[in-house]
């Protein structure tokens, strides 16, 4: 067999655990022939690879970044039906048995379009929020929570010095993940997230008590959070390219808000693409290999059309098509939001 690996979307912790794992199951097991696809499906689209062998792929677990390069702004589909046959074309020159795909939603929509003209491709999950249809917990998440957290007590200190409320920015486009997790792991006072519209008295209300008790409060808030009467998430458009519309300032639109409603300077930071970047947790490297092992199960098995998924703490597998239906939201009776709610936590919403 001669199998393609290629990354795309966005960079995570753990891309490079999986390329490993994969590679060294797929020479081990069937003795099959792995080649690396430069940025994603532009460089399938244009027959940039490179030979993975054991060597290759040694000492990668704990690098964070992609060793393959990854790209979201090039979708052949974008083009049409003629992009969509340049990768079809392209993968069949390159004498591909398969493809393995590693990335997030978007990624996988591509994949299932390709697989549906003949294409045969498997899936990987990878994605910070954690917003993955079908998928409990995709690698790179707890990287993420675990670098958001140290941010909140580090903010915690410098607010308890000055008296301040401080506020930390998360990733978070549609779904809260990391937000919530940060910041009941960071000790956060109020968590605000995409998933429930914030009220900015009921959050002013909070803060005011804290001045008048503990001088300080620690706010951890999704980038697609937003305020009930605005209704509008804060968002940069990106005129003339292929990625999804960039989210980021709410942070200093909640600044602006309480400011006038409060004595207590107020201060926000966004913490951006530092989630993404560095080595991968411990937990995400064994995550990240388990998922490279079993999707190269996937391939000597001939499952095409599907991603490896943990679903239930068992991995197994997911059709292409159910992932790319939609995303993986906070649910309303989540127990996260529960136990947020009855730690004193509160969620922006009205007393």
């Amino acid at each position: 067999m001669r199998v393609g690996v290629l990354t795309g979307g966005g960079d995570g912790p753990g891309l490079n655990a999986v390329i490993r794992a994969v590679t060294k199951s797929l020479i081990r097991h069937c003795s099959a022939q792995v080649v690396g696809i430069e940025d994603g499906f532009a460089g399938l689209q244009e027959g940039r690879v490179r030979q993975l062998d054991w060597r290759a792929v040694s000492g990668l677990i704990h690098l964070g970044g992609t060793v393959l390069g990854t790209s979201n702004r090039r979708n052949p589909l974008m083009e049409g039906e003629a992009g969509a046959q340049r990768v079809l074309e392209s993968a069949q020159a390159l004498g591909l048995d398969a493809v393995v795909a590693i990335g997030g939603d978007g990624t996988m929509a591509i994949a299932q379009a390709l697989a549906a003209r003949g294409l045969a491709v498997v899936g990987v999950p990878k994605t910070i929020d954690n917003d993955i249809v079908g998928c409990e917990r995709s690698f790179g998440f707890d990287t993420a929570v675990a670098v958001a957290t140290e941010a909140l007590e580090r903010l915690q200190t410098t607010g308890q010095a000055h008296g301040r409320v401080m506020i930390l920015e998360t990733m978070g486009r549609d779904a809260g993940w990391i937000a919530l997790e940060a910041g009941i792991a960071g000790a956060a006072d109020v968590i605000l997230l995409p998933e429930i519209a914030y009220d900015v008295q009921a959050v002013a209300a909070v803060c005011r008590e804290r001045e008048s008790r503990q001088r300080f409060t620690v706010i951890c808030v999704a980038e697609g959070a937003h305020a009930r009467d605005a209704g509008v998430v804060v968002q940069e458009v990106l005129p003339g390219r292929d990625e999804p519309v960039r989210l980021g300032g709410v942070a200093h639109v909640l600044a602006a808000q309480l400011q006038p409603l409060l004595d207590s300077e107020v201060r926000a930071t966004v913490l951006g693409h530092v989630q993404r970047g560095g080595a991968p947790t411990a937990f995400d490297r064994v995550l990240a290999t388990r998922y490279g092992n079993e999707v190269a199960n996937l391939v000597w098995r001939g499952e095409f059309g599907r991603m490896v998924t943990l679903q239930g703490g068992e991995l197994t597998s997911v059709a292409l098509q159910a992932v790319a239906a939609g995303r993986r939201c906070i649910p309303a009776e989540h127990p996260l939001l529960r136990c947020a709610r009855e730690i004193g936590v509160s969620l922006g919403e009205p007393a």
